[in-house]
């Protein structure tokens, strides 16, 4: 990033890996449809851990490490650009002073507010719109919260980097907001597209963007589809009409062993990765695309250079 530039009252989103795809799809939501380009990387190698050495042909090197990336977007008309960090991972140890860094060079960029995306698993039915549930480091920002269509979170834990980034800039007078979209917990182990969707149209109201949730739409009534299915084949394993007051054991579908890619299949992903760099609103289908095969964790370093700055 160019040193002498200036950025608009910027704001930050931060997001990871998490239940339901659900902070990971609304982040790469924001990259693809605003067409945002890398600006930073923060390594902190330190604080994780290599668990393995991968083999390729016989010859041995270190597992990578995940990796963590700031990507900016100027916005042309509203009152805040925007900044994205996405992490591959959370550090399992020195969450706090990963949490310090990663605001002090927020600050350099003129951060105003932060924002964490996550999901809530409760006991909702598939079909049933996703609430949004949030939690913030100030009272006048609850205040403005429940103007929009929220639940405030009265009690209880956020867990990892997603509320101890707060918690760090509550400290350091940065405020900050968590949004989190709702889940059936019994279909935790399954992407939720739905709950990515309802806290991206809630950001957007509060940061005064317009986006198109058109691609992000499709998905979600998909995925609805497809859990309305596997809902059924509950029902009939357990006889009686699923109740999801009582629910008490919790159904993970069995998703299909990857098997390896056919060509055809090679062949879009490549076709997409190229439509993709041409044009960066193309990303997001690419991403669902890895995802059904199940392989987008292979992809991932690949899929997010496509946002690297151009020259």
């Amino acid at each position: 990033m160019n040193e002498s530039q200036k950025l608009k009252r910027p704001w930050l989103v931060a997001v990871w890996p998490g239940m339901g795809q659900v902070a990971l799809n609304a982040g790469i939501y924001l990259l693809s449809q605003l067409r945002m380009s890398a600006i930073a990387e923060y390594a902190a190698h330190e604080l994780f851990e290599v668990e393995h050495v991968e083999v390729k042909e016989g010859l041995l090197q270190l597992g990578k490490r995940p990796r963590n990336r700031f990507f900016l977007w100027e916005n042309p008309d509203g009152p805040h650009d925007l900044v994205v960090f996405l992490g591959e991972a959370q550090p399992p140890i020195g969450k706090y002073a990963f949490c310090r860094q990663l605001l002090a060079f927020s600050k350099q960029l003129g951060v105003e507010r932060v924002f964490t995306f996550a999901a809530m698993a409760t006991q909702m039915h598939p079909e049933h719109q996703a609430r949004v549930f949030v939690a913030a480091t100030e009272e006048s920002l609850i205040d403005e919260l429940k103007t929009r269509d929220v639940e405030i979170l009265e009690d209880g834990q956020i867990g990892g980097l997603n509320g101890v980034l707060l918690g760090v800039g509550a400290e350091e007078g940065l405020p900050g907001i968590c949004l989190l979209g709702e889940m059936p917990h019994i279909f935790s182990q399954l992407p939720f597209p739905k709950a990515s969707l309802s806290i991206l149209q809630i950001f957007t109201a509060l940061a005064g963007m317009k986006l198109d949730f058109t691609a992000l739409t499709e998905q979600a009534n998909a995925m609805d589809q497809h859990l309305g299915e596997l809902l059924t084949k509950v029902e009939k394993a357990y006889g009686a009409q699923y109740d999801q007051e009582e629910e008490e054991v919790e159904f993970k579908p069995q998703l299909p062993e990857d098997e390896g890619l056919d060509p055809a299949e090679k062949q879009r992903i490549e076709q997409l990765f190229f439509e993709a760099k041409q044009d960066r609103t193309k990303a997001f289908e690419l991403k669902q695309f890895l995802d059904r095969l199940g392989i987008f964790k292979d992809y991932e370093d690949r899929f997010l250079d496509l946002f690297k700055k151009s020259d």
